[in-house]
């Protein structure tokens, strides 16, 4: 295979929100590989693939090349079949408006590796996991519940995503199915302009730091989570990550790097 060659096929796109979109590609030929939950696959496109209508204008593409950018995984990892990847739209992006233009059956570029560290392979199975996020950064997240989540299972699992309104909060109806069904499961989700709804916003209000520091999660699990019984992970915007990397600092989670073990995990987008 041509390090180059469009390899891959939207089979499915489903654009959940304006500028959100879950893409699923399968490989055109070939298996993908093996990958841990939480990894992340890379998408090229041409440079002369056309961008969506709405986007913004593009001054200049270098000809013949090739855009490449990483998006983690929400897919399974048990699942062979395709990938399917969490993607926010930049208006004003190189790829993302590329993407958002493209249609099932269309072709793409998908690289045959899969890589990161921001996985569950070093957290003990008998702690338990919170998974914290902004935005897209549940794509990772996804992966993890749809792979390692056990329901009933002793284990907790507890996601707290944040968006700024409820349209930007994907997959909630899967989450919230999931906690329905699942009692060792927890999912808040909180919105942070909930004025701007069109009908009344009855979920919780304001970013995810907040929610962290009123105990929210806590009450929805129902288990107090330490540093002695559980990791925690961090991804999206790099603000929410530096603020709660902070305060759980002070609580007495340390980051955890190749080097030294600790129960912070971190993941920073864009």
């Amino acid at each position: 295979m041509a390090q180059d060659t469009l390899n891959a096929i939207v089979t499915q796109r489903l654009e959940e929100s304006p500028g959100l979109m879950i893409l699923r590609v399968a490989p055109d030929g070939w298996r993908l590989p093996a990958f841990r939950a939480g990894q992340f696959a890379v998408l090229g496109l041409p440079s002369s693939a056309p961008r969506c209508s709405y986007c913004d204008p593009e001054e200049a593409a270098s000809p013949g090349s090739l855009i490449k950018r990483a998006y983690s995984i929400a897919s399974s990892s048990v699942s062979d079949a395709y990938l399917e990847l969490y993607i926010s739209l930049v208006h004003s992006g190189a790829l993302t408006p590329r993407l958002f233009a493209l249609r099932r059956g269309d072709s793409l570029w998908l690289s045959p590796r899969v890589s990161g560290l921001f996985t569950l392979a070093e957290v003990p199975r008998d702690q338990h996991v919170v998974l914290i996020a902004t935005g897209t950064g549940l794509a990772p997240y996804m992966s993890m519940l749809r792979s390692e989540l056990t329901c009933g299972g002793p284990r907790r699992f507890a996601v707290l995503h944040g968006a700024r309104h409820s349209w930007d909060l994907g997959y909630r109806s899967e989450l919230m199915a999931l906690q329905r069904m699942c009692p060792n499961f927890a999912y808040l989700p909180t919105i942070s302009r909930p004025e701007e709804e069109p009908a009344p916003w009855n979920g919780l209000k304001g970013r995810v730091q907040e929610q962290w520091m009123a105990w929210r999660i806590e009450e929805s699990a129902g288990l107090r989570f330490t540093p002695a019984n559980s990791h925690v992970f961090l991804c999206g915007n790099p603000g929410m990550v530096d603020d709660m990397q902070e305060l759980l600092e002070r609580e007495g989670y340390g980051e955890h790097t190749r080097g030294r073990p600790g129960q912070l995990h971190v993941e920073r987008y864009w």
